[in-house]
């Protein structure tokens, strides 16, 4: 039985190139504060977000979620390489077998889905010029953290993976039926605790977390979560600007068009590569792991889940490309450029040649 306990669906949204925070602080001053990650365990507090996310409280209804409600309002969590991440609160005291039927619930939900995207709406309408570039993507990250920081009859963190392993596995993969114990082990797999009496357990589309001060572990899950939505938002922009520039190459531009023709589709491929190449600085950049040894592996566990290495290997390979591509384009280019020149530099040889011989023509 829990006796506190709390769930966290997230909802994670691209809605912008960047967001200035101290712009967004001061038109959102009477419920926004600057979010950092607490320092609760010995450590160097050399671990945090530059610049730090900007946490907002707004209001909002209540949602009944098989058998559970969540509690008014909503945070949404802005972060200055244009992402955002809302999450709900939903109470959980009661048995621990009550929550693979919730899990199942909040997995891929529509209506919270479309209830996050009309707060993100509202909050970017409020946001105006300070973010820029404003559009939201047409895909959200989902994601739960079940965070318990309390059982009615105290227990060691193991019994989650040993005793209770069937019910934690159920939770994590959103399944009201019995797993196999190979699913049951897959699930749990990922796990990690600071002592005897707390424990974080890492799966694709949730976390449990045991943990009477989890707010540092949960932030940065959160942020792994946020980081994956951004991977895949760049990678598909990636996707969409590699068919462009294939589609561009693939074309027979006239000799006389060239000049005209190939500047506007270089610049257009130079300014996707920038974005690309900052938008991924940034994301790969905004959390510095260093010190904070056990929050650093928490950050590592989540990587793992979500296969943060191999996309960004993949981003890393689509940069590439683009850059051998918009070598070629402007190589092509360049030739054109040259090839014309030389043409003219002939017209103007065989032009003054004919003056030439009409000067010294005798009369």
């Amino acid at each position: 039985m829990i006796t506190k306990g709390t769930c966290f669906p997230l909802f994670a949204y691209d809605v912008a190139r960047a967001i200035d925070l101290d712009v967004a602080e001061r038109r959102l001053l009477a419920s926004a504060e600057r979010q950092t990650i607490k320092h609760k365990r010995r450590a160097p507090a050399y671990f945090e977000y530059r610049p730090p996310p900007l946490r907002v409280t707004r209001e909002g209804g209540v949602h009944d979620l098989a058998g559970y409600r969540t509690a008014p309002g909503v945070e949404v969590v802005l972060y200055d390489f244009g992402a955002v991440s809302l999450s709900y609160t939903v109470p959980i005291e009661g048995p621990l077998a009550g929550l693979p039927g919730l899990a199942h619930e909040l997995w891929g939900n529509e209506r919270l889905v479309a209830d996050s995207r009309r707060h993100v709406e509202a909050l970017l309408r409020t946001l105006g010029d300070a973010a820029l570039r404003p559009q939201i993507a047409d895909f959200v990250e989902d994601y739960s953290i079940f965070e318990v920081e309390a059982f009615a009859v105290p227990c060691e963190a193991a019994a989650l993976w040993t005793e209770h392993a069937q019910t934690v596995a159920q939770i994590l993969r959103a399944e009201p039926r019995p797993l196999s114990q190979q699913e049951t082990s897959d699930a749990t797999a990922l796990r990690l605790s600071f002592g005897p009496n707390d424990a974080t357990i890492i799966d694709t589309d949730a976390t449990l977390l045991f943990d009477p001060e989890g707010d540092d572990v949960r932030a940065v899950i959160e942020f792994a979560n946020t980081q994956l939505l951004e991977m895949r938002f760049l990678d598909q922009q990636l996707d969409d600007t590699l068919e462009r520039a294939y589609e561009t190459l693939a074309r027979r531009p006239t000799r006389l068009s060239t000049m005209g023709q190939w500047g506007p589709d270089l610049r257009r491929l130079a300014l996707l590569q920038l974005d690309g190449a900052i938008l991924f600085e940034q994301v790969t950049n905004a959390l510095k792991l260093v010190g904070e040894q056990y929050l650093a592996r928490v950050y590592s566990l989540a990587s793992r889940r979500f296969h943060l290495a191999e996309w960004d290997a993949s981003i890393t390979r689509k940069l590439q490309t683009i850059d051998g591509i918009y070598g070629k384009m402007a190589d092509r280019a360049a030739g054109k450029r040259l090839e014309l020149l030389e043409w003219i530099i002939i017209v103007l040889f065989a032009v003054s040649l004919a003056l030439s011989i009409v000067t010294l023509k005798p009369r």
